[in-house]
């Protein structure tokens, strides 16, 4: 499966997030208590019973000019100066691979399936051709860096404390991997790989929602991240090895071909209408 990727900056330290949103509240209450002041200013000041009569012509001198100049250089050194680049540093700010957790997200409608590679760490290859009910993310079978590869549909688990870089691609339409507990989202675009990354502190289930209109089963598309203890996560992780195992492997006795012919349908004879005596 041929894909654009997306390459990853080289690493960085991560961005204080939490400390960007709440710098932003405590910003947007004092705008909002700095409007509510002029507003009560402005009904006291032009009150009816100081100004009986309107005035049309509105204000003459050039305060009010100037006041709208500084509000739009305020907001646009806060945009320029900090939102940009603190946005720049969080998305370019990648762990090292050796570090972090990395994961295909593979989207569809309308569910995610979830690709980790296996001890050796080695993703195996993917081919569209292969893309099979029973291979749905068309793993080749001839490639040994896929044989203990893990392929989780709807939940994936990943351990508390540490990052995870998750590489989001589509299989038929662009959906969107959002994560709102992590605060994090991206686009799955097909033939395209695209990265994103967080770090889980806290343990438990997390809903991923697809925040793109992708069709009329938008409204079910919907994950789960499981945030374990780090046991908890290797117990996980040997749990979904010994399943892949179990699956790939045949059942004791059963017959080599995948499909066994099938026996000739054997219908009851008919039975006779009993025929009716004389006297």
């Amino acid at each position: 499966m041929l894909l654009g990727v997306y390459p990853r900056p080289s690493t960085g330290s991560s961005c204080p997030f939490n400390h960007i949103l709440e710098f932003s509240h405590w910003f947007m209450g004092a705008l909002f208590l700095g409007w509510s002041a002029f507003f009560v200013f402005v009904l006291i000041r032009f009150h009816k019973s100081r100004h009986p009569k309107a005035d049309h012509a509105g204000v003459r001198s050039g305060i009010s000019t100037h006041l709208e100049f500084s509000v739009v250089l305020i907001e646009a050194v806060l945009l320029i100066g900090f939102a940009i680049p603190l946005w720049a540093k969080r998305v370019n700010s990648f762990p090292e691979d050796k570090d972090a957790i990395v994961v295909h997200a593979i989207g569809q409608q309308f569910n995610w399936t979830f690709h980790m590679p296996g001890p050796d760490g080695v993703f195996g290859r993917r081919d569209v051709s292969l893309v099979t009910n029973s291979n749905p993310l068309g793993l080749d079978p001839s490639d040994p860096a896929g044989k203990d590869d893990l392929v989780v549909l709807g939940e994936l688990h990943v351990p508390k404390d540490r990052p995870v870089i998750i590489e989001l691609s589509s299989k038929d339409v662009i959906h969107n991997f959002c994560l709102p507990h992590m605060r994090i989202a991206a686009d799955a675009i097909p033939g395209s790989l695209i990265p994103m990354w967080f770090k889980p502190i806290k343990a438990g289930p997390y809903e991923v929602v697809c925040g793109q209109l992708c069709g009329l089963g938008h409204y079910g598309m919907k994950g789960m991240v499981v945030v374990d203890e780090p046991a908890e996560y290797q117990t996980w992780l040997k749990e979904r090895a010994e399943l892949a195992g179990t699956q790939n492997a045949p059942a004791p006795g059963a017959p080599k071909t995948e499909n066994p012919p099938a026996k000739p349908e054997q219908k009851p004879p008919a039975q006779q209408a009993p025929t009716p005596s004389g006297d």
